[in-house]
C-alpha cells in the first residue's frame, strides 16, 4: 500500500469517537462505524479532530487501533491520527500505526508552544521518523493553523521532503485558505506529495490541481455524495456535484461541528450514545438538535442504513 503507486487517496472520514453516558468508549460502534465507512467506499482517518482524537488518551487510541484490526478492517485504508504535543506518544502511536499496516499517519505539529522555528518543527519530525525507523511509515502533516496556530511553511515541507522523501508523503490542509493550497500543490504535488484538501468544499478544485481527494468530517454522514463527486470530477456536471455538497456542508457548520454529527448520526441510527461528546464539549441544545434536523431534512437528507440498523428516530 505505501508504494508511490498505490498509497491512499479519495475521500477520507475522520471517525467520529462514540461514548456512553459515562464518558466510556463505545468500541463496538466506532468499528461498526468505521466499517460503514468502509463499505461506502470511504477510507478512515481515525483520531482527527472531529473523532475528538485530543480528547483520547494514548491509550484509548492504541486499544481502538487493535479493535479495528480484530474486526478485520482493511487497515491499507486508515490513516490514524498520531500527532502529539509530546515526541514519546507521537512516536509510540506512529509505531503502532505503522504495525497495524496502516496507510499512513496524519500527524499534527507539537501544538501547545507557539512561534515555534521551522528548524524547531522540522526537528521534531525529523526525530519521530528516525525514532520510528521504520520504512513503511508514511507521514502526512496536518495543518490546521486556525486550531493549532502552528502550520507548515513551504520552506519546511521542501526541506521535510529533502530530508525524508521516503516518509513525508503528503498533507491534509485544513488552512481553509484556498490560494496556500493551491500553492502547495503547484509547488509539491508533481513530486509525489499527496495533498488533501481539509473539507469537502475545496475537493474538485483540489482534484482539478492535482491533489489526492479530502478528509473531510461531513464524510461520516455524508459518504456517498462525496465520494460521488471523487469519482466524477472529471465529467460534466462535477460543479452542480460541488454545489450541493457545500450546501450540506453549510447546514452542518451552522452547529458547532462535532455535536452535530453525531446529532445526525443518533437521529438517523436511533442509537443514543452517538448524542455524547466528551467534555470540554456539549451537545447540541433540543432546539438546535430539532433546527440542524429539519434544515437537513429539508435539503432532502438522509444517512443509508448502517449495516442494515439506521433506522428513523423522531423521539427528542
Amino acid at each position: 500500500m505505501n508504494t508511490m503507486t498505490n498509497r491512499i487517496r479519495g475521500v477520507l472520514a475522520p471517525v467520529v469517537t462514540p461514548f456512553d453516558r459515562q464518558g466510556a468508549i463505545r468500541t463496538k460502534l466506532f468499528v461498526e462505524q468505521c466499517q460503514w465507512l468502509q463499505d461506502r467506499n470511504i477510507s478512515l482517518a481515525v483520531f482527527g479532530t472531529n473523532s475528538e482524537a485530543n480528547s483520547l488518551s494514548a491509550d484509548e487510541k492504541l486499544g481502538l487501533l487493535d479493535s479495528l484490526v480484530e474486526a478485520g478492517i482493511d487497515m491499507s485504508r486508515v490513516m490514524p491520527g498520531t500527532g502529539a504535543c509530546d515526541l514519546p506518544t507521537a512516536v509510540r502511536l506512529s509505531r503502532k500505526a505503522v504495525e497495524a499496516g496502516c496507510a499512513g499517519v496524519l500527524t499534527l505539529p507539537p501544538f501547545f508552544y507557539k512561534s515555534v522555528s521551522d528548524d524547531g518543527l522540522f526537528n521534531f519530525f525529523a526525530r519521530l521518523i528516525e525514532q520510528v525507523a521504520d520504512s513503511r511509515l508514511k507521514i502526512y502533516l496536518y495543518h490546521i493553523p486556525p486550531v493549532a496556530q502552528v502550520g507548515f511553511s513551504l520552506a519546511l515541507i521542501e526541506r521535510l521532503l529533502k530530508a525524508y522523501p521516503g516518509s513525508i508523503a503528503g498533507m491534509k490542509d485544513s488552512s481553509g485558505d484556498w490560494n496556500g493550497t493551491q500553492a502547495i500543490l503547484k509547488e509539491f504535488s508533481a513530486a509525489g506529495f499527496d495533498v488533501f484538501a481539509g473539507n469537502e468544499i475545496f475537493l474538485l478544485d483540489t482534484m482539478r490541481n492535482g491533489g489526492a481527494g479530502c478528509i473531510s468530517a461531513t464524510a461520516n454522514t455524508n459518504a456517498d455524495a462525496i465520494h460521488h463527486l471523487y469519482q466524477r470530477w472529471r465529467e460534466p456536471g462535477a460543479e452542480a456535484l460541488q454545489q450541493h455538497l457545500n450546501e450540506i456542508r453549510g447546514i452542518f457548520q451552522a452547529y458547532p461541528m462535532i455535536p452535530a454529527l453525531k446529532s445526525a448520526l443518533h437521529h438517523w441510527s436511533g442509537e443514543d450514545d452517538w448524542k455524547q461528546v466528551r467534555a470540554p464539549l456539549v451537545e447540541l441544545t433540543s432546539q438546535q438538535n430539532r433546527e440542524l434536523i429539519e434544515r437537513l431534512k429539508l435539503f432532502g437528507f438522509s444517512i443509508p442504513a448502517l449495516n442494515g440498523e439506521r433506522r428513523e428516530n423522531r423521539d427528542w
